[in-house]
């Protein structure tokens, strides 16, 4: 069975309204479906009938531990296609507080926030398999700070990144 990607991802969460707000506001996901408690989510680049789906449990549900004292999901990724976009997405999880790491891992440029539950997510960028050099696929073993402006001069800012490509 050669699976192709991940298709989407279904959350649990406290407040399906507020989790709706926060991912359109930092991320630009539109509501596809929704029922009382029920919300599906489509990226705006996204072909696929929903990319996130959202469960509400109520207020009363306690934090995550997955990682730290259980098994669990820590974090979801999603792709997008130039460092300009990726720059954009920073500086609006920045302006919502939800900006929480910034790495250059070499072949993936990558973004790290929280949700309002404390769900962790990704954004990246990737860099395309033909602009894949021997220090870049090196250069994987070590995790960096990223320097988004550095990397725009490097790749060039509307450089179409190679999507599912990180070698």
């Amino acid at each position: 069975m050669p699976i192709q990607r991940l298709n989407h991802a279904v959350l649990y969460v406290r407040d399906v309204e507020r989790s709706v707000a926060f991912y359109q506001e930092a991320l630009g996901f539109r509501v596809v479906n929704a029922f009382p408690g029920a919300a599906f989510l489509q990226a705006a680049g996204s072909s696929n009938d929903h990319d996130l789906g959202l469960f509400q449990i109520g207020g009363q549900a306690g934090p995550s531990e997955a990682g730290r004292s259980t098994v669990g999901l820590y974090h979801l990724a999603w792709e997008v296609d130039t460092l300009a976009e990726l720059q954009r997405i920073a500086e609006k999880l920045s302006e919502t507080g939800a900006l929480v790491g910034a790495s250059d891992h070499s072949t993936t440029k990558a973004l790290y926030a929280k949700d309002p539950d404390g769900i962790e997510f990704e954004v990246s960028w990737l860099v395309p398999a033909d602009l894949l050099t021997e220090e870049i696929i090196a250069g994987r073993a070590r995790i960096r700070p990223l320097d988004l402006a550095r990397e725009q001069e490097r790749f060039g800012a509307q450089t179409r990144g190679g999507v599912g490509v990180s070698v």
